[in-house]
């Protein structure tokens, strides 16, 4: 095991709480269709959830634009024949800004991202998403200046825990897989995704999930936290830092 040279983290439910914002953001949505279109949300909710499954049989699940609100917000407006223009733009807006007005990061954790910096350890985002948002919550959160590099499956052509995904962050933090460290809260796309391509791998477990069964590798190969004050000391453990 190698000198930790970069921590990649990735971000949502990472470095933030996604359910919290996304719940925000779907009742902006909620709040917009009944105006509009006098839909009650229940209905709003099954046809989104249907049409992000026909999405997905479409396109294949190791797709970043799966991630895609807009074309889920298009092909309901498609459907009901409404217009598309403004709503789908309004939609979009309505859900993002939502989410955008309520996250903040996760206790402790931007503290623990200055701090690697300080230590001269670079920092990375590996994240399944399209791009353009991942910019603006990182910079909404406050992490913007600290970060070093980003992956999106967007960039990757795949989603985690696609090893091509992973190779793609080590080669842009420039050190080795050995010498990189992936902390992420889903233990089979974040962690297994990691360990799988030679880098170590923390699981930020602050709901206390359990292992999934079948879960591929030993509780040895990786370490769990359950805050961000857990992490700075793990990694003088590893030896990182300059």
């Amino acid at each position: 095991m190698g000198k930790i040279r970069e921590v990649i983290f990735d971000l949502d439910s990472t470095l933030y709480d996604f359910d919290t914002g996304h719940a925000a953001g779907m009742r902006r949505m909620d709040a917009y269709v009944l105006e509009q279109f006098g839909v009650e949300p229940e209905e709003f909710h099954r046809v989104y959830s249907r049409l992000f499954e026909e999405i997905s049989a479409n396109l294949g699940r190791d797709n970043a634009a799966l991630h895609s609100r807009s074309i889920r917000i298009q092909n309901m407006l498609e459907e009901w024949k409404k217009p598309l223009f403004p709503h789908l733009k309004n939609l979009y807006e309505a859900y993002w800004n939502g989410l955008l007005d309520v996250i903040s990061p996760e206790p402790g954790s931007l503290d623990c991202v200055k701090e690697l910096r300080r230590m001269g350890i670079t920092v990375g985002i590996g994240t399944d998403m399209t791009a353009r948002m991942q910019y603006e919550k990182l910079e909404k959160l406050g992490f913007g200046p600290y970060i070093d590099h980003i992956v999106t499956s967007q960039e990757a052509g795949v989603e985690k825990p696609s090893r091509p995904f992973m190779e793609l962050c080590v080669k842009k933090s420039g050190a080795a897989p050995e010498e990189c460290l992936f902390v992420g809260d889903n233990i089979n796309r974040d962690v297994a995704g990691a360990l799988g391509a030679g880098l170590n791998a923390v699981w930020y477990n602050r709901k206390r999930q359990t292992v999934p069964e079948g879960f591929p590798f030993e509780a040895d190969r990786y370490h769990e936290i359950r805050g961000y004050s857990e992490l700075i000391p793990y990694i003088l453990r590893l030896g990182g830092g300059e």
